[in-house]
């Protein structure tokens, strides 16, 4: 045993020593692969993953080239320095895979800007690191004398950890003179191991016998073990129980609920009385995890379910059940049950997935992927294949990119404004019956960028204002929005500058950039600027040197009037001096009146000096004539002081006069 153990270690350095690695990529599917034996020491070659994925050395790092495995993930690293996949601790075969006759470490490897993914398969070579193991390093069998030549003893076979040609065990027997060794290979591939007795037995000559008995596998150099018989011959007894078939074939559905019969063994015994009544049991080699799944009737020979069968775990059962009579002594025979389980649909498939790209531009392109996706369902057959789904009417696919594997790609234009954010639910449904699924939510964010100009409220707005208005007074206020977000919806506010007359436009009005107010800088003057019409702009923030957008809209401000003007007097005198004797309605002056205000503030009404000979008469608006009103003399008053007052009506009225001297002639 120990030579042996020596031995698979020098095979171990050997195959290692000789290690040949293999990098191809599969036709059409995208998908790296690549070799590597178990048990290769730390820094052993794998492959160079950067150049066989068309990857330059130099920007690894800047586009954080990183592996992932859904195994153990310290198994395989790369050298970013020099892009080479090695290996980065011990490699067991055996303890990754058991003995699945395939065994492979799938690695995701990842770059970003822009995002790539790529899916590596590293093969695990199996090489002959175990010796085969029997159950017991000493087996005692006992044998009745009177058993006849040609009977046959079953024992338990050694097993081996390998897989394939490393696993094919022979089987040899130290010579002996009473015993051959039996090996049969049925159509189950069950290696039936038994001791076949070619020379009668004698208690009396010899009560016990010791055989060595000695597996090898098929490994390059080959590895043993062996086990020592102890057989002690016994008296008595001289028929044995013997089983309608050696070999019984079941199947059983897994989750089979405790006290499920299983199958019903039956042997029978040619003796009479009590030597013909036969307890059944199983092998005393049988494993603790068989017994933790079945009970055996002793007397009725009823295999029932008393633990939770589950396919996931274990996909069949070879249990030895042995029939034993109640002879003194006791003689047995042994069969074998093969117990298949079938899978059922108990397992719920299984999401994982990884967020890259949140939030989400939304002027994203189409096709930008937004998170990876894996799926898995521990059953097989139907049971285990899985199909993924979207919540519907959402802006979003999913795109196969590698078995059960899926990513979330945009698949229509994003509006932030419109929606900013999305829960999509991913379901994983599998194709048993009936269906189980899983569902998984990805909360996707949408991120803004600046495609929305302000907006005032209204194109246009009027505004009035009276006129003499203090400096920098507050006037109104413009206010716009921007249906983006954060700093993209930061508004400020300016003038559309332009000349009004002579004079630029921001020296009558200015207009706060943050709170859109906007101050007349001067006072407002209405009989020299009745409606001042400018337009202001909004301008949203610089989006990542992305340029701002605008927003415009007019003002009209109307002056109003106030009664800031007296009215003006032009009197032109006509027929100075007048004759005394002048006739009654002869026209002395002409007066005319204005006020440059508007409205009733620039309506003017005349009057004269009371108690003198002469009127006024209106010959057209705000034009008068100055007559005679009643007969002159001139002995008795030779001038007149005729004062005419203009006044407004304007609150409070504003006046003007004028005098005219009027002289009378003799």
């Amino acid at each position: 045993m120990v030579s042996s153990l020596r031995r698979g270690r020098g095979v171990r350095k050997c195959l290692l020593l000789s290690l040949l690695l293999l990098a191809a990529w599969e036709a059409g599917s995208g998908q790296l692969h690549y070799s590597v034996p178990e048990e290769a020491k730390h820094g052993t070659f794998v492959g160079r993953i950067a150049q066989d994925l068309g990857l330059e050395l130099a920007e690894l790092v800047p586009r954080l080239f990183r592996v992932a495995s859904k195994e153990r993930g310290d198994l395989l690293e790369v050298n970013l320095q020099n892009g080479i996949l090695f290996v980065n601790s011990r490699i067991d075969r055996e303890e990754l895979c058991g003995r699945s006759a395939e065994c492979s470490i799938h690695l995701e490897v990842i770059v970003d800007r822009p995002l790539q993914v790529f899916h590596v398969e590293v093969e695990v070579k199996d090489i002959n690191d175990n010796p085969p193991v029997f159950p017991m390093a000493i087996k005692n069998l006992f044998i009745y004398e009177s058993r006849l030549l040609g009977s046959r003893f079953s024992l338990e076979g050694a097993s081996d950890a390998d897989i394939g040609i490393n696993s094919l065990l022979s089987y040899s027997l130290d010579p002996s003179e009473y015993f051959t060794l039996d090996v049969k290979r049925n159509d189950e591939e069950v290696k039936s191991l038994g001791l076949m007795l070619k020379k009668l037995l004698n208690r009396e000559d010899r009560s016990e016998h010791h055989l060595l008995i000695t597996a090898v596998d098929g490994g390059k150099p080959e590895l043993t073990g062996t086990t020592q018989v102890k057989i002690t011959v016994l008296d008595v007894n001289d028929n044995a129980p013997t089983f309608e078939r050696t070999v019984y074939k079941v199947r059983l559905f897994e989750n089979a609920p405790n006290g499920t019969l299983v199958v019903v063994v039956n042997a029978s015994d040619l003796d009479e009385g009590v030597n013909k009544d036969i307890i059944y049991s199983f092998n005393t080699d049988i494993s603790a995890e068989i017994l933790s799944k079945f009970c055996l009737d002793p007397v009725n020979g009823f295999i029932i379910v008393k633990g939770n069968i589950d396919f996931e775990k274990t996909e069949s059962y070879e249990i030895q059940v042995e029939a034993t009579d109640k002879g003194n002594p006791p003689m047995t025979d042994h069969c074998t049950v093969l117990v298949e389980i079938l899978d059922i649909n108990d397992n719920v498939p299984e999401l994982v997935i990884k967020s890259l790209s949140l939030p989400v531009l939304e002027n994203s392109a189409l096709g930008t992927v937004i998170a990876l996706i894996s799926v898995s369902d521990r059953d097989s057959g139907v049971n285990g294949q899985v199909t993924c789904s979207l919540t519907p009417h959402i802006p979003f696919k999913l795109v196969s990119t590698y078995k059960n594997y899926y990513s979330l790609v945009l698949d229509s234009a994003l509006d932030r404004e419109t929606l900013s954010d999305y829960e999509v639910v991913v379901t994983a449904r599998d194709r048993g019956s009936p269906s189980l699924w899983a569902t998984a939510t990805v909360s996707v964010e949408v991120a803004d960028v600046n495609d929305n100009a302000p907006v005032f409220a209204q194109p246009e707005y009027t505004v009035f204002v009276k006129e003499n208005n203090p400096p920098g007074s507050h006037i109104f206020t413009v206010c716009a929005r921007d249906a983006d977000a954060q700093e993209n919806a930061l508004v400020s506010y300016s003038l559309v500058e332009r000349r009004v007359g002579e004079r630029a436009l921001s020296s009558y009005v200015s207009v706060h950039a943050e709170s859109g107010k906007v101050f007349a800088l001067q006072p407002l003057d209405r009989e020299e600027l009745e409606l001042l019409q400018f337009q202001v702009s909004a301008r949203d923030s610089v989006d990542k040197g992305n340029p701002p957008m605008f927003g415009h809209c007019t003002v009209l401000i109307d002056v109003l009037d106030i009664n800031d003007n007296a009215p003006e007097l032009v009197v032109t005198s006509l027929s100075l001096p007048v004759q005394e004797d002048a006739p009654v309605g002869s026209v002395i002056a002409l007066i005319s009146v204005s006020d440059r205000d508007s409205g009733v503030n620039g309506q003017v009404t005349c009057s004269l000096t009371p108690h003198i000979p002469f009127k006024l008469v209106s010959t057209y608006k705000n034009y008068y004539s100055l007559v005679l009103d009643s007969a002159l003399d001139r002995e008795t008053l030779s001038d007149y002081e005729v004062v005419v007052t203009a006044r407004d009506r304007g609150s409070p009225s504003l006046w003007a006069t004028a005098t005219v001297s009027v002289e009378v002639a003799d």
